[in-house]
């Protein structure tokens, strides 16, 4: 009984108003859709997320008193040169780069178990020989896990590119309809809902700016920190500075934790490459100037007044988003974390005293 009367009390807390009744159960039936068809799904919600980003430059050139059909033309044009050239440039760059460095992994693993082994000799007493054989044998079973997955992708091969092609044409084709006729899309969309949506309003109107901003200001940095990367790792030299220009690019979506993971492979690479030498010292510092910068300066600068979550709130939602939806997961886990706090701080609560108040009073004047 205890348990049913608190639940009763909760309903009637949360969802004694009809908008928020209706808007919770958009809010389930929303999540079970991703959830259950977000992979087959995949180039409709990749579509919608580009189109809302490109709706920014669109409206920016219609303030400009751009005809909205050429406003369309422009950025989708513009959308499309970017998308070619990350597809037929930086993409297989980065597969020749990636492919060259699993091949020469075993070189380098035996380069590692020689260095381990001269420091087990200097430091006997803080290297064991038992240590060495555990992480040989971790690195080891890593490697061919690795192996193992890049077979199954080579066997599925075929079915993977039809997907991948089948992705790649429906995306620019979802975009520039959406981005043609986003009134229609839009007004269709609103017909679905009830005619009373204050709070639905509300609330798009408190994440909207928010999320749109944190997702265009997000693109910027991933561009800026890869392509300052780049340069920096080319000018020193640096093997495979395409591939890990991109991996320290997209460390960036990760608050926190992104610097630190990716700090591994520039190490590793730098270690491989230059040994304890001034180079390596060389890279080490430069990466942690860019890192640096780019926490003190560029975030502050492009995130200033849009994200006003605490740490542990952001870190909670890295890793459930994350574990739930993947990359995309990650992508958005701040912009879902800033969507849940304004649904809870705009959510009706109701006094369950009051209303049962008001429904006594309203019995007795009945009799």
């Amino acid at each position: 009984m205890a348990f049913w009367r608190v639940l009763r009390h909760w309903i009637t807390r949360y969802f004694a108003e009809d908008e928020a009744a209706t808007l919770g159960v958009l809010l389930v039936l929303g999540c079970t859709v991703v959830v259950l068809f977000g992979s087959m799904l995949a180039p409709f919600f990749t579509a919608l997320v580009l189109a809302f980003l490109l709706q920014g430059g669109v409206s920016r050139l219609e303030r400009w008193h751009v005809p909205r059909l050429a406003a369309v033309l422009i950025v989708f044009l513009s959308f499309l040169g970017v998308f070619l050239a990350l597809l037929l440039v930086v993409l297989p760059l980065v597969w020749d780069q990636l492919v060259t460095l699993l091949q020469e992994s075993p070189r380098m693993f035996a380069q590692a178990q020689v260095l381990l082994d001269e420091l087990q000799e200097r430091y006997p007493k803080i290297v064991t020989p038992e240590q060495i054989q555990s992480w040989m044998g971790t690195v080891g079973n890593e490697l061919t896990t690795l192996a193992q997955r890049a077979l199954r992708l080579s066997l599925s091969s075929l079915g993977n590119l039809i997907g991948f092609v089948t992705f790649l044409v429906l995306v620019p084709i979802l975009v520039f309809f959406m981005l043609k006729d986003k009134d229609v899309l839009v007004n269709f969309f609103l017909s679905l809902l009830p005619s009373k949506r204050t709070l639905m309003s509300h609330i798009w109107r408190e994440v909207d700016d928010q999320i749109a901003n944190y997702v265009r200001g997000k693109v910027i940095e991933i561009v800026i920190v890869a392509v300052v990367s780049y340069v920096t790792f080319y000018a020193l030299s640096l093997p495979y500075a395409t591939l890990l220009a991109l991996v320290v690019g997209l460390s960036v979506l990760i608050p926190f934790i992104g610097a630190a993971a990716a700090t591994v492979p520039v190490a590793a690479v730098a270690g491989f490459t230059f040994g304890l030498s001034e180079s390596f010292f060389y890279v080490i510092a430069a990466y942690a100037i860019i890192q640096a910068l780019d926490g003190n300066v560029l975030s502050p600068l492009l995130f200033s007044g849009v994200v006003n979550l605490h740490p542990v709130a952001i870190i909670l939602a890295i890793l459930f988003f994350g574990g739930v939806w993947g990359f995309w997961g990650i992508f958005f886990a701040i912009p879902l974390a800033t969507l849940l706090k304004a649904l809870w701080r705009a959510w009706p609560r109701s006094d369950p005293a009051a209303i049962s108040n008001t429904h006594e009073g309203t019995t007795q004047e009945g009799l």
